[in-house]
């Protein structure tokens, strides 16, 4: 007697009694064993024929499906397995199943598997559905494997067909699962290293009131949105805040944009792919925002090219972030990247509006946001295109240093410097961009070699001026006149303002480390920038932290308020901690003013 295995699993779960009932008549037929009959004296030969009816359905479908050769089949296997296809359930309605029953129960299960968010049968079901998995010629799963229902991240089930084969029904199910491939390849590593610079590089909150704190609060949610959304395509920068600061010398203001944190995130990815490619197509004179370049470095090649042309053209573009094209800059983004989501976000960016503090929104047309993470590399690039490599082909042989927009062209003579600054103003009138008259002006490289007159001897170059200056000739020991820089006066205008704002002879509740501690970090800085060259120069803005050091220990301790115990009191900390203040390093002086 053959055994049958899914009848087993049928007696175990079924719940409709006639299903076993007619199971019982076809395997009495088989063995030519009698048919039963109910005490009610029940037809079952009429219900036997056209039981077999539909097992002869159940044959013609399953040889449909390739399977009815099988010599494990059994015509109750054939029978479940065409039930089991949802296209062959429809197609034959004398298969259905009613949900009372166990089989129907678990059909209807996993056609709304997808809609469960990812729940599967359990318990005695799962089990089952295993059994009957193995039997239609599948792999059979115990309790412990995984289920029929894949779970995907964030909720989505993934429904997979019973014999590993992908349903053949010609219909666009809503429980079938969608693809899960991005339109764009963005990896999350990279995300994460773009907040890590972020966060390293600080910064005010944007439009939103969200600071790097509040961000990092929900920071895994926080990453994956923005990923989620880059890579999708569906990521729409929010407005940039307009922050207004004056210009150094009263000249005005400028505009900044803050973005958001979020937004910041998204435009440092962006920069962070588009920099390797990029890097290497840079001019060498180029020092703006690159990776192992400093503005100091500019400064040291200046120093030395000055010493061997006479001339310098120092050039000034007219509101450059505020007027650059945005066609020309998304063509030279095209031009250096295979990326379609980095030219797609750069454009949004580009024209995302400017909230100002009033709540109003400004469209932009022009100009790229200063003070956004991706305009440096933005403006780089333009200006490798519109400036540098135009320079490279038409006067090979002029040497330039350019940090960002600001730019200082080295000529042999005057003649070729008013050459020169014509054919630049035309230049970047072709790309959009004007030379700004005022600030634009040649330079005659004055000192002791060079003892001709000329109206402008002098130029700034980030945060340095240039200028004929004072030096010692250490081998003979004589002095002489050279073309140095240092501090420009603006910059040393600007610090002064910021060591009063500090108002230290106020805060006599904090101790001096106390002081040390709130300003050293900020002094270093200054000292390790504008002390390379011109040191002296900064001394009295130094002498001046000292004196409101002074006007602290006299407001603090009343027997310092007269001026011989306040000056022995000062050379005694300043002998015992020499390097309490990080100045210290270069004067103890003080100036003797502002009592």
């Amino acid at each position: 007697m053959r055994v049958w295995p899914l009848e087993v699993a049928l007696r175990r779960e079924a719940s409709n009694h006639r299903v076993l009932r007619r199971l019982d008549a076809v395997r009495g037929e088989r063995h030519g064993k009698g048919v039963r009959k109910s005490a009610s004296g029940r037809d079952w030969e009429g219900e036997r024929e056209l039981f077999a009816v539909e097992v002869s359905k159940s044959i013609e479908v399953a040889s449909k499906l390739g399977c009815g050769s099988d010599p494990r089949t059994g015509l109750a296997d054939i029978r479940l397995l065409a039930r089991w296809r949802p296209a062959r359930r429809r197609r034959e309605p004398g298969l259905r199943l009613p949900r009372g029953t166990w089989e129907g129960e678990a059909r209807h299960c996993l056609c709304r598997g997808a809609g469960a968010r990812g729940s599967a049968a359990s318990g005695r079901n799962r089990e089952a559905l295993s059994t009957v998995a193995g039997l239609a010629f599948g792999l059979a799963r115990s309790s412990g494997d995984a289920s029929v229902t894949g779970a995907e991240r964030r909720g989505r089930a993934v429904q997979v067909s019973w014999f590993g084969q992908p349903d053949m029904s010609g219909r666009d199910r809503v429980s079938e699962p969608k693809s899960k491939e991005k339109p764009f390849v963005i990896s999350k590593r990279l995300v994460w290293d773009a907040f890590q610079r972020v966060k390293a590089n600080k910064g005010a909150p944007g439009v939103d009131g969200c600071s790097i704190e509040e961000f990092e609060k929900d920071l895994k949610n926080n990453l994956y949105r923005i990923w989620n959304r880059m890579s999708s395509g569906s990521y729409i920068p929010p407005p940039v805040r307009a922050v207004s600061i004056p210009k150094p010398g009263g000249r005005g203001e400028r505009i900044l944009g803050v973005p958001t944190v979020a937004d910041r995130v998204a435009q440092t990815a962006v920069a962070m792919t588009l920099e390797p490619g990029v890097e290497k197509l840079f001019h060498p004179d180029s020092y703006g925002y690159r990776r192992g370049r400093a503005p100091i470095d500019a400064v040291a090649v200046c120093r030395r090219r000055c010493w061997k042309r006479d001339w310098v053209l120092d050039l000034d573009i007219q509101s450059f972030f505020d007027s650059v094209p945005h066609d020309l800059i998304v063509k030279a983004v095209e031009a250096n990247t295979d990326q379609p989501w980095v030219v797609l976000y750069v454009k949004r960016w580009l024209t995302a509006p400017l909230q100002h503090p009033d709540g109003s929104l400004h469209e932009r047309g022009r100009g790229t946001p200063q003070g956004s993470a991706v305009s440096p590399v933005l403006a780089n690039l333009f200006l490798h295109y519109a400036f540098d490599a135009w320079m490279a082909r038409a006067y090979r042989a002029v040497r330039f240093e350019r940090y960002v927009d600001d730019v200082v062209v080295h000529c042999s003579s005057e003649r070729e410097a008013l050459r020169l600054q014509e054919a630049i103003g035309q230049r970047l009138v072709e790309v959009g961009l004007n030379l700004n008259p005022a600030k634009t002006r040649i330079v005659y490289c004055r000192d002791s070699n060079r003892r001709g007159g000329y109206k402008h001897i002098s130029f700034t170059f980030v945060g340095y001026t240039f200028r004929p200056r004072r030096a010692w000739n250490k081998q003979e020991g004589v002095n002489f006149t050279s073309f140095l820089p240092a501090i420009s006066e603006e910059k040393l205008t600007e610090k002064s303002r910021e060591v009063r704002r500090w108002q230290l002879h106020r805060r006599t509740n904090d101790t001096l480390d106390d002081l040390a501690e709130a300003i050293n970090p900020i002094v270093r800085g200054w000292m390790n920038y504008w002390g390379h060259y011109g040191q002296t120069r900064m001394y009295p803005l130094l002498k001046r932290i000292n004196t409101y050091l002074l006007r602290w220990a006299r407001q603090k301790y009343k027997r310092l308020r007269g001026f011989k115990r306040l000056k022995a009191w000062w050379e005694r900390v300043t002998q015992n901690a020499p390097t309490l203040f990080a100045h210290w390093h270069w004067t103890h002086r003080f100036l003797p003013t502002g009592w």
